[in-house]
């Protein structure tokens, strides 16, 4: 008969355990796992084969004691440093649904919204349009396999039971999240460039000719030139998600480090 001692069933429980808490973070705060859409139950399902997966490959966990203080602090570790590596991604993400929302102000597009249950808020057709082809290119990229390599090499980088992470990483965090509004910006600035042009040219003509309102002409135009440069736009979105997504992993690695300190 096999017998398995308390303390046995202690190490297996928390081997699975604290890998899985720091999975579960990145799982629900990054922007593919964590839709809305997919249920709670195959989060947790994937999340713990995931861990079954990684924990053969991990250090020794320290010996202590899970349902105590100190075991109660690693949870909380593991899980701080799963939801920053999934903010990461999904900053990374929605640096397109940004420059969708620039585009789609100045194409006077700020009334076709809809409900997005993913954030719980108005978005625009063509920010949602833009970053679902984003979310399908990642996808292609091979990100999300990316992603889960470098999750798999953060329990190397910072063990379970580090007992302190450098503050240093989460100022890089910070930071990272300007990328939304440079990034998003440069994207978007040939298209609003050009439309703030015909906006300028559509208010002096309304000065001179007052009968041309914006109703008849400004919208009409806006709307079938945005079309026009969003068409040329997309030969060479490829390239700039390619190089966001690079940036992005390249990111998740720079914050394991400076977590690390």
């Amino acid at each position: 008969m096999v017998e398995v001692s308390f303390a046995q069933l202690h190490g297996w429980l928390a081997a699975l355990l604290w890998p899985m808490v720091r999975v579960t973070g990145l799982l629900l705060a990054g922007p593919l796992w964590g839709h809305s859409s997919v249920p709670n139950q195959v989060k947790v399902l994937f999340a713990l084969l995931l861990a079954v997966v990684i924990v053969p490959t991990l250090p020794p966990m320290p010996e202590v004691p899970i349902v105590s203080w100190a075991g109660l602090g690693i949870m909380v570790e593991q899980l701080m440093i799963g939801v920053a590596m999934g903010l990461v991604v999904r900053v990374t993400l929605v640096v397109v649904q940004a420059a969708g929302e620039f585009i789609g102000l100045s194409m006077g597009l700020a009334f076709a919204t809809f409900f997005s249950p993913d954030t719980g808020t108005q978005t625009m057709v063509l920010s949602r349009f833009l970053y679902m082809l984003t979310l399908l290119m990642f996808l292609a990229f091979n990100g999300h396999l990316m992603v889960l390599e470098v999750l798999a090499m953060s329990f190397q980088v910072l063990p379970v039971g580090t007992y302190g992470l450098n503050p240093d990483g989460f100022e890089l965090l910070v930071r990272y999240g300007g990328t939304i509004f440079v990034a998003g910006m440069l994207l978007a600035l040939p298209v609003v460039g050009a439309l703030l042009i015909i906006s300028l040219s559509l208010g002096v003509l309304n000065r001179s000719a007052p009968q041309l309102t914006v109703f008849n002409i400004g919208f009409p135009t806006s709307l079938t030139v945005g079309l026009l440069l969003l068409t040329v736009l997309m030969t060479d979105l490829g390239a700039f998600l390619q190089r966001i997504f690079s940036q992005g992993i390249a990111t998740l690695e720079q914050l394991l480090m400076a977590l690390a300190g």
